[in-house]
C-alpha cells in the first residue's frame, strides 16, 4: 500500500493514533452511566474513521481525486498532505501543518478537550454526591460535555475532513442533541424544581443567550 500511496498504509500508526485520543478522551470523561458510554462511543467511532482515512486508505480522495484533479490540477490528490483538504483548496502550499485551517482546528480540539475536563471534574463529584452538577462550565451551560465533543469533532474535520466523518458529524450533533433531551428529563425527575429553575436560567449549548433574557 505503501509503495503505491505514498504516506499511506500506515495501519500501526492509524491505530495508534486512534487509540491516543480515545483514551486522552476517555482519561478527561471516564464513562459511569450507559449514557455516558453511548455518548463516549460515538465520539471513538468518529476517531477511529478519521485516522483509517488519515494514516490507512485516504477512501475520500480516492473517490473524489478525479473530480479534486479537474479544479485542482497543480495538487497530487493522492499524496498525504493533500489530507488537508481545505488548505488545498484555498492555495496553501507551504507545510499544510502550519496552514490556517489546521491551526484553527487544533484551537477548536483543544477548546474541546479542555471544556470536557473541566465538566467531568464538576459532574464526577455530583454524581458521586448526588447532587445536580451546576458549577463550573454548568454554570454557563447545560451540557458542556456534549458540546465538547462536538468541538473536537468540528476541529478535527477542519484538520481532514473526510465523506465518513462528514457524513457522520450532523448524525453525532443530533444523536447527542437527543441525548442532551434524555439527560434533562432524568434531571427534572431526580431534581425537580431546582432543576426547572436551573434550566430556565442556563442555556442549553451557547454560553450567555437565555441567561441574559431571563435577568433582563
Amino acid at each position: 500500500m505503501n509503495t503505491l500511496i505514498p504516506g499511506y498504509g500506515l495501519w500501526t500508526l492509524a491505530v495508534l493514533n486512534a487509540a491516543f485520543f480515545i483514551f486522552f478522551a476517555w482519561s478527561f470523561y471516564t464513562p459511569l452511566t450507559t449514557r455516558d458510554w453511548r455518548s463516549f462511543g460515538m465520539y471513538s467511532a468518529f476517531v477511529v474513521a478519521l485516522f483509517a482515512e488519515m494514516y490507512g486508505f485516504p477512501l475520500s480522495l480516492y473517490f473524489l481525486s478525479g473530480w479534486l484533479s479537474s479544479r485542482f490540477p497543480e495538487v497530487n490528490w493522492l499524496s498525504h498532505d493533500a489530507g488537508h483538504v481545505f488548505e488545498m483548496i484555498f492555495g496553501w502550499r507551504a507545510n499544510p501543518h502550519f496552514g490556517p485551517f489546521h491551526v484553527l482546528s487544533m484551537v477548536f480540539i483543544v477548546w474541546g478537550f479542555w471544556l470536557l475536563s473541566s465538566a467531568w471534574a464538576v459532574l464526577y463529584r455530583a454524581q458521586r454526591l448526588g447532587e445536580m452538577a451546576a458549577t463550573g462550565p454548568y454554570a454557563r451551560i447545560r451540557h458542556p460535555q456534549y458540546v465538547a465533543f462536538v468541538l473536537i469533532m468540528f476541529g478535527f474535520l477542519l484538520q481532514w475532513p473526510t465523506l465518513i466523518t462528514l457524513a457522520m458529524f450532523p448524525i453525532l450533533v443530533i444523536a447527542y442533541w437527543r441525548l442532551s433531551k434524555a439527560e434533562e428529563r432524568d434531571s427534572l425527575a431526580r431534581f425537580g424544581e431546582a432543576y426547572a429553575r436551573y434550566a430556565a436560567a442556563t442555556p442549553a449549548f451557547i454560553p450567555g443567550r437565555r441567561r441574559l433574557a431571563v435577568t433582563a
